[in-house]
């Protein structure tokens, strides 16, 4: 397939001359919808924007890289000419006039709501949030709304060093994800989420009635405020990036650096719901119950380093490891709600979410 692109005659707004989004099929390549509605939908002042932001002379469309959630726009490469990025990332948010499949049934208005707040916070964190070598996100170069409509435009870290995807992990990879996580809440340690989700990750209970109202577990559901609250009124909290799965990171070749993306529910909370909400996407029950602990120990002796003598980490650390299973079981009352028959409904988060249930008990007992 090859895409014909045609150079605008007259600059916009003082822009540098664009290209026109015109394209020509010259072969039967089934990619070539999925390109050809991009270039359709992608506006003169969209383009107009990534050649202002990269300072290129010109741009092609390149392939989808994803399409968002529930159908709320797509993700595409962007190969740009006359400047020294290769390429670009952008991010094209379009909100839905009407209410778009949800792969797991839940078209509300709640649920759009939080898709609509999630854009926004995701955009208000890459324009003043900032983070460093040791936690790297891609840069961004523009972020704009118009309508209905935002895009963010990225640095592309597949050109910055960042080029695999994983979709299973050896030990080193798993390692270099733990410490970026270390990193990043270290990092971020004590500073308020000004314009983030207050509590971060979108499973976050206040965010979540509907699927809290369908829960079948009558015991779990009646904790669930007690687990939620137990993990707000922790004494150290963090920026979360709060959807740290394994696909929201990108590899550098030999594995050993990573990169993180996906910034819609970032937020504050305690640091354990990315660890364990990473550790639930890339392992199952059996390699939980075998390489957590040591897990866990190798993400707390990084994050010893990144916090260095700014906090008592022997306190930080007690705090923390006491709510690994307080965290597990409030994503594994989001689960149980939102799709009971997911393969992470397994014998290790239940045997979490009765260690938590008898601690709870324990404590009101005590209370009496």
């Amino acid at each position: 397939m090859q895409i014909l692109l045609i150079k605008s005659q007259k600059p916009v707004n003082h822009i540098k001359p664009s290209w026109d989004l015109r394209a020509v099929c010259i072969s039967a390549d089934p990619l070539f919808t999925d390109i050809n509605n991009c270039l359709q939908r992608m506006k003169q002042e969209y383009q107009d924007l990534i050649l202002q932001a990269s300072s290129a002379e010109s741009l092609q469309i390149g392939a989808k890289i994803q399409t968002l959630w529930s159908g709320y726009g797509q993700i595409v490469r962007v190969h740009l000419q006359g400047c020294d990025r290769p390429s670009v990332v952008v991010k094209h948010v379009m909100f839905p006039q009407e209410s778009k499949h949800h792969p797991g049934g839940w078209n509300t208005d709640i649920s759009h709501q939080r898709k609509v707040r999630s854009y926004q916070v995701e955009t208000h964190w890459y324009q003043n949030y900032s983070t460093n070598e040791h936690c790297r996100i891609p840069e961004c170069l523009a972020a704009q709304s118009y309508g209905d409509e935002q895009l963010i435009v990225l640095e592309d870290l597949d050109a910055a060093g960042f080029p695999e995807r994983r979709s299973s992990l050896r030990d080193a990879e798993i390692k270099a994800c733990l410490r970026w996580l270390a990193n990043f809440h270290g990092l971020f340690l004590d500073v308020s989420p000004q314009g983030l989700w207050p509590v971060g990750t979108y499973w976050h209970l206040e965010t979540r009635p509907d699927e809290l109202e369908a829960m079948g577990d009558q015991k779990l559901k009646a904790a669930a405020g007690e687990i939620d609250a137990v993990l707000n009124r922790c004494r150290f909290k963090t920026i979360l990036h709060g959807d740290a799965k394994l696909a929201n990171f990108c590899f550098s070749k030999d594995g050993t650096h990573v990169a993180a993306v996906d910034f819609q529910y970032v937020g504050g909370g305690c640091g354990m719901k990315d660890v364990i909400y990473f550790l639930g996407s890339c392992m199952d029950e059996r390699a939980c119950e075998k390489k957590v602990p040591s897990y866990l120990d190798f993400y707390f002796s990084e994050l010893r380093s990144a916090v260095s003598e700014r906090v008592n980490f022997t306190e930080l650390d007690e705090e923390w490891r006491g709510l690994f299973a307080f965290a597990w079981t409030d994503f594994h009352r989001f689960l149980l709600g939102w799709m009971p028959g997911h393969h992470k409904v397994n014998k290790y988060s239940k045997r979490l979410a009765q260690d938590v249930l008898r601690k709870l008990s324990q404590t009101s007992d005590r209370g009496k």
